[in-house]
């Protein structure tokens, strides 16, 4: 297994901060006189603040320095949201990287959410030497579905895309994936697990999965 890879999508892979993030944007809405649409949340998790903001305001789909301060500021309330709540890894995610760790196979993030936020989970949750790369929103001009976020993290910690997992919750990240030509695992944490079908295996969370478990699991040798 030293040729392969693992890629983790962050937000509903490795942590679950779905009502945190959705708290932030309702917060960046107060503060500017306005409100989230109705089920506007839901619909664009998983997307990048530029692809994002422009959708609700359309008249900054042109001011890409607008969207960015935007978007800079509905981070800045997600992070201090988490700061007063605290944060855990979801079940097994933990165990799993301890044991690619004890491996020697290197895992990476891959995730349309800033390097601030990834920084600030792993003191949090005491991650911290568990990854060998993090690709990030600033990485990358194209998000999800787009696989060019995934494809970057696997050149980053040398492996094939064929020869890379990624774990993802949200759809467009499953398409992303597959997009890459890297074998899919969902997690069933934002999206029924019945409506995953799109990946090439799904399970609820990672508790009792191990890295040679899901490979075979892949049929991958």
């Amino acid at each position: 297994m030293q040729d392969k890879g693992f890629i983790f999508d962050w937000d509903g892979v490795v942590i679950d901060s779905h009502r945190q993030h959705e708290e932030s944007w309702h917060l960046l809405a107060e503060e500017m006189g306005t409100h989230v649409p109705e089920g506007f949340f839901a619909a664009t998790f998983g997307m990048r603040n530029q692809q994002i903001i422009p959708l609700w305001f359309k008249e900054l789909k042109d001011d890409a320095a607008a969207v960015a301060r935007i978007g800079d500021r509905k981070e800045e309330l997600y992070r201090e949201i988490l700061r007063r709540d605290g944060i855990e890894p979801l079940e097994g995610v933990r165990e799993f990287l301890h044991r690619l760790k004890e491996l020697g196979i290197p895992a990476a993030v891959g995730s349309s959410t800033p390097l601030k936020n990834v920084e600030t989970v792993i003191e949090m949750a005491g991650l911290e030497g568990l990854f060998a790369a993090k690709v990030t929103a600033e990485d990358v001009q194209r998000g999800k579905p787009e696989p060019d976020v995934f494809l970057l993290a696997a050149n980053r910690i040398g492996r094939a895309p064929a020869h890379c997992v990624v774990f993802e919750d949200a759809f467009v990240g499953i398409q992303a994936g597959l997009a890459a030509g890297m074998k899919v695992v969902a997690i069933a944490s934002t999206n029924p697990i019945e409506k995953l079908g799109m990946a090439h295996h799904a399970v609820h969370h990672l508790a009792g999965e191990t890295p040679e478990s899901l490979w075979l699991t892949l049929g991958l040798a």
